[in-house]
């Protein structure tokens, strides 16, 4: 009876010692888990984004700058070139003037002395520097400074073409006050619009009142 007891125990035993060990399964590494996590969640973010960004609108066309209404005093259509393609219509500035510096005060120089009120006529001497002749509708105009002095233009009854010179005339009053006084004149074509003389600059005249 022992002996078979023994038998039995034995068995058991090699029993046991043949039966494949259980395998524990693997613990999830959490700082892994944690990474894929956070880089799905970064993906989607840029996918979202990307689908939600407008595509950008184009730039506007620039404006084209307007050329302003004293620059443009004539127009000269060009014609049609080879091919029959028009051309286009050019603004061209025509009108302008010039003076000697020694020769533009007739009389009156500068600082010329006057008593109050006097009557007097100021004459400049100047040179149609532009390309159109000047005629009919051509004036002499108050151009600004310190006083008009009840300045009165005399008339350009004459043609003056490109190159020729002329004389031009204001009729002024002194003033009552004691004081140097300057007064600008220019011309201006039969559009109203003013011009001028060398470097962009009117005729003076300019005198001194005194008692």
């Amino acid at each position: 009876m022992k002996t078979k007891l023994s038998v039995i125990v034995l068995l058991a035993v090699m029993l046991a010692a043949c039966a494949p060990a259980t395998v524990a399964a693997p613990t999830p590494d959490a700082a892994l888990i944690s990474t894929a996590a956070a880089q799905t969640v970064i993906a989607n973010f840029t996918l979202t984004a990307a689908a939600g960004t407008p595509t950008p609108l184009p730039s506007p066309t620039e404006t084209p700058t307007l050329l302003s209404t004293a620059t443009i005093e004539t127009a000269t259509a060009i014609p049609t070139l080879p091919g029959g393609t028009p051309g286009a219509t050019q603004a061209v500035l025509c009108d302008r003037y010039s003076w000697i510096d020694t020769t533009v005060d007739v009389n009156i120089p500068d600082n010329t002395q006057m008593t109050p009120g006097q009557d007097f006529v100021k004459t400049w001497k100047i040179k149609n520097a532009g390309s159109c002749t000047w005629g009919a509708g051509y004036t002499i105009i108050y151009s600004g400074y310190s006083d008009k002095m009840s300045g009165v233009p005399q008339p350009i009854n004459s043609v003056i073409a490109p190159g020729q010179e002329i004389e031009i005339s204001v009729q002024f009053k002194a003033p009552t006050k004691v004081g140097a006084y300057v007064s600008a004149w220019t011309l201006a074509n039969p559009a109203g619009i003013p011009f001028f003389g060398n470097s962009n600059k009117p005729l003076f005249v300019k005198i001194v009142v005194k008692l």
